[in-house]
This record gives structure tokens, C-alpha cells and sequence, in this order.
């Protein structure tokens, strides 16, 4: 059984992929199918070593972007796409997958391509509450379409709507659950007052990052903080912080970290008493699944509509707060982690929210199609 998985270079679209993939393993271990080939076919991935873990066959392939203003690098990025779509059906014919699976984003768009001239079933998951443009045209051809979040469906064609299913968001199983135990050892802070966890997404953000920085010295007052400030921006954060923070009796309640890994993850995640955060579609059902409450700040609109719809598509649940980046300010800020944290019964309930809108075991429920359907196409 051989499974192609495609999907942008982000991690949002990235790790969905890794989670499905594991999902497939423990299907094929359970029903004692010989384990499929499984091949990622986009760009340099995201994560190498999460690839190497599963054993995943890399099959690069090189696509342009899609630039929503006028630029003169969208005309050379046509060829870059047509050389990646070409490039995806020689390779994708070598391998002839039984099953292409895709989460989205331009990068998957020569695989898409390339499956539908081979005729090879296609099975999509789009993460946002607007779908992308990829998503939408793949799903014309789709044998089966994942949503995540509960407005999605309604923004595909209608007559491709018997065919989608809201099944959450796939979660690796190393994150799904904080560790418990040992968090404020691990990360060496205080006991005695409540955690909270600053977190940009896997590339950072300057604007939180410099509206936390502004608010440090009333913060740590109160509060322990774990900043994830993204990897470019950690030796900056961290040397004004320091300055910030000189003459604080609580400087030591301020972490910050470029990028935390998996164990660091899990051990902030089981402290925390509440998140600041993007919006991404990935940090939204992790946040959900752990439970905690949180407070959004999505990527501007003018930027990105994806971070904006999916932020109000969350807080519709009664599971967040959202601050748009324009009106983002350090008073604000300290005036909505006040009103959260000095609420139990808020607390309680924002928690309730999330967990209801986590939809746990989307991997597995995705990991099932696909598997079923490669079979229906594997010759017999």
C-alpha cells in the first residue's frame, strides 16, 4: 500500500500530515496490514526529523506562491508551478500511489495536479474556517473532504457538500496530552503563582512579542511567563527583556524560548492557566485540546483573512477572547488577562468551550478513509 501525503511548507499544514501518519500506522499495526509506503511530496519540509521518525520518503517538489497584490514575481512564479507539476507527475507515476492525501496550501497544488491526471483518488482536510483556494478546487474531484472548524462545509461548492465531514483537527499524540507532572520543575519556576503561556506560532510574532515585552514588568508581579518568541526573534526578546526587567524582584518568573520542543511543550501546556496566542487553525485545536483558556490575536486581515475567521469561529464557542492586532495595545492586554484570571467560573467555562470544540481523534477518523479507499484502489 503505498499513501502520498502533500500539504504548504508551514507548520499548520505540516504536522497534520505527521499526525495522520501516525494515526496510519497504528491502523495498519491494529488490523495487521502490511504498513504502508507512506511518501511527502512538496517542498523542503518543515520538519525533517519528524519525516525520518515515520519513515516518510521525501519527493521534492518545487511550486511557486500565490501573491494577493501585484507583483512581477507572480509571473515567474507561473513556471516555478508548471516545472513543480510537471516534476509531481513523473515522480507520483514511479510511485503510483493508491491514495493522495492533502491538507492545502499552494505547495500541494503539482501533486494535486498530478493525481488527478493519473486518476489517483484524492482525499482532502482543509484546517481554516474559509477553506483556501487549493481545497476548494481539489475538493471538485475529491472522493472525501475533513473540515475542522464548523462553518467550513458551507464555504465549499454545494455540490461537493454530501461529501464533507467536521472532524476536528489532526494532533500528534506527543502533544495531545500536558504532562501533569513536573512542569514547574522542568521549567524552574514558582509554584505559587499561575502560569501564562505566550505563544506566536511556529514562526513568531514582533507584534505580541513587543506588547508582552511592554507589559513584563506588571506581568511577572502576578504571573509566571512562557514566552515562545520564534526562533528569529529569541536573542532580541530576550536581551530587552532582561533590560526591562532589571531592577524586578520577579525576573526570574520570565522564560522565553525560540521554539519549544516536544517535552517543553507538553510540560508549559500542563501549568497553564491560560494562552496568548495567533490564530492559526493548528494552535486553535491544540490550545482546545489541552483545555485552557486563551486569548487570540490573529494575523490581520489585510494580511491574512484565515487567523481572523478562524479566532472568531472559536470565540463563537465561548472558548477565547479576541484582540484584532489593530487595537492591540499593553493596557488592553493587562485588562483582559485581569478580568480572565480573576474569574473562576470565566476560567471554567472557557475550558468547557474548548474541550467540546476540540472534535478529539481526527486523525484517526481521517487515517480510516484513507485507508479504506487505498485499498479499493490497491490491485488486487
Amino acid at each position: 500500500m503505498h499513501i502520498a501525503l502533500t500539504g504548504g511548507g508551514t507548520g499548520g499544514h505540516f504536522y497534520p500530515l505527521i499526525a495522520v501518519a501516525e494515526a496510519l500506522e497504528d491502523i495498519a499495526k491494529e488490523r495487521r496490514l502490511i504498513e504502508p509506503e507512506l511518501y511527502y511530496f512538496g517542498p523542503a519540509p518543515f520538519d525533517r526529523v519528524a519525516l525520518s521518525e515515520h519513515d516518510i520518503i521525501h519527493k521534492e517538489i518545487k511550486s511557486g506562491r500565490v501573491r494577493y497584490y501585484r507583483s512581477a514575481l507572480n509571473f515567474f512564479d507561473l513556471f516555478k508551478t508548471a516545472w513543480g507539476v510537471l516534476s509531481a507527475i513523473i515522480k507520483m507515476f514511479k510511485v503510483y500511489p493508491d491514495v493522495v492525501f492533502s491538507t492545502g496550501g499552494f505547495a500541494s497544488y503539482p501533486a494535486l495536479v498530478a493525481a488527478r491526471i493519473l486518476l489517483i483518488p484524492v482525499i482532502i482536510y482543509d484546517a481554516d474556517a474559509t477553506p483556501g483556494r487549493v481545497s476548494r478546487w481539489s475538493s471538485k474531484f475529491a472522493r472525501w473532504i475533513a473540515v475542522a472548524h464548523p462553518d467550513a462545509a458551507t464555504k465549499f461548492p454545494e455540490k461537493v457538500r454530501h461529501f464533507i465531514a467536521r472532524v476536528g483537527h489532526p494532533i500528534r499524540k506527543e502533544i495531545e496530552s500536558p504532562a501533569r507532572e513536573g512542569g514547574y520543575e522542568f521549567l524552574k519556576l514558582e509554584k505559587s503563582v499561575p502560569t501564562i503561556f505566550v505563544v506566536g506560532g511556529s514562526q513568531g510574532a514582533m507584534t505580541i512579542n513587543n506588547t508582552i515585552i511592554d507589559s513584563l514588568p506588571l506581568l511577572v508581579d502576578k504571573y509566571n511567563i512562557v514566552h515562545q518568541t520564534g526562533t528569529g526573534n529569541l536573542e532580541e526578546t530576550a536581551r530587552i527583556a532582561r533590560l526591562v526587567l532589571e531592577k524586578s524582584q520577579h525576573n526570574d518568573r520570565y522564560r522565553p524560548f525560540g521554539l519549544l520542543n516536544t517535552l517543553a511543550l507538553r510540560m508549559t501546556a500542563g501549568i497553564t492557566s491560560l494562552i496568548i496566542a495567533r490564530a492559526g487553525s493548528g494552535t486553535i485545536f491544540e490550545i482546545a485540546s489541552w483545555g485552557i483558556p486563551s486569548i487570540l490575536i490573529p494575523i490581520p486581515r489585510d494580511i491574512s483573512h484565515d487567523q481572523t475567521e478562524n479566532a472568531f469561529s472559536y470565540a463563537r464557542e465561548g472558548a477565547c477572547v479576541v484582540l484584532e492586532q489593530q487595537n492591540l495595545t499593553p493596557h488592553l492586554l493587562l485588562a483582559e488577562i485581569e478580568r480572565i484570571m480573576n474569574s473562576e467560573e470565566l476560567r471554567n467555562k472557557m475550558s468547557l468551550s474548548a474541550r467540546a470544540y476540540a472534535r478529539p481523534n481526527s486523525a484517526r477518523k481521517i487515517a480510516t478513509i484513507i485507508i479504506e479507499t487505498a485499498l479499493e484502489h490497491e490491485p488486487v
